[in-house]
């Protein structure tokens, strides 16, 4: 197996973590970066040079470039970026504050847009590569008490499935996973709940407020999922979206085809808003 360089944000917990360790183990070199770079020292110290490190904050901008930049510079060649920084906002909208909203989406959707705007012009240069984006099954399927959280989702699945058409010609793939509920500690430690509002007691939304409930039931082997993710760069072409657990596949699929029915039944209706054509003439 060749050796690959990977750029993954948010290297520092959860399956950017598992990630970077899976493939430092086998060999490979990572561009691993994290908001707090010394949660990434152990690491330095047992791979040496195989592992390049640097502060980042996906929702700075300037900083983004900067460090893309600085890895393809340094490193000289990054064959995979994966977009794994991120975090779940839940509540009702009317819970959140404007500072909550902004923040969810600039971390995200504006930043893996901001890190593959970034890191296409060097994919382009040096003939190709991948992009992974970690995303859900909340990118397909909602659930109450999480509209912002989904917002983000179904706005990054958007980009990335529109920027996968933009770039296949130059060679670069782009693969959107939608991992199940895993214990990364995404739940318990990253979620992020406004101050409740007693008019949405009792009512669905409110199921989100137990969200860090350490009890709550995981379905996948975070280690697997991570390990699934790196095999599927080694699919070609790219898959555009890789689904990791049984349950987000069978939130997926069911909604889906809620979604197909519900089209399906609006075929009539629709045909009928459209412009009147003209009378063939015999």
């Amino acid at each position: 197996m060749a050796q690959r360089t990977w750029f993954i944000t948010g290297s520092s917990s959860g399956f950017g973590r598992l990630m970077t360790e899976q493939l430092l183990q086998r060999g490979d070199r990572v561009a691993a970066t994290a908001r707090d770079t010394a949660s990434l020292s152990d690491l330095v110290e047992r791979h040496g040079d195989r592992v390049w490190t640097a502060r980042l904050d996906v929702t700075d901008t300037a900083r983004v470039r900067e460090v893309v930049d600085a890895a393809f510079t340094e490193l000289g060649r990054v064959d995979v970026v994966v977009n794994n920084a991120g975090y779940g906002l839940f509540g009702a909208a009317e819970e959140l504050t404007d500072e909550l909203v902004e923040h969810q989406l600039a971390t995200n959707l504006v930043g893996p847009i901001q890190v593959l705007r970034a890191a296409v012009p060097h994919l382009r240069a040096q003939g190709g590569g991948r992009i992974v984006q970690m995303s859900t099954y909340g990118g397909q399927a909602t659930n109450p008490g999480a509209s912002l959280y989904h917002a983000s989702k179904w706005g990054v699945e958007g980009f990335m499935e529109a920027s996968a058409k933009d770039l296949a010609p130059f060679g670069i793939g782009v693969t959107i996973v939608e991992p199940g509920s895993a214990a990364t500690g995404f739940r318990t430690g990253s979620a992020r709940l406004p101050e409740p509002l007693a008019a949405y007691d009792g009512t669905p939304a409110a199921m989100s407020r137990g969200i860090r409930n350490p009890d709550l039931p995981s379905v996948s082997d975070p280690a697997r999922v991570a390990a699934a993710v790196i095999a599927s760069v080694d699919t070609t072409p790219a898959p555009l979206r890789l689904i990791t657990g049984s349950d987000s596949f069978a939130i997926v699929h069911a909604a889906l085809r809620e979604r197909l029915a519900d089209v399906e039944a609006q075929e009539a209706g629709a045909a009928s808003t459209d412009l009147a054509q003209p009378a063939r003439r015999s």
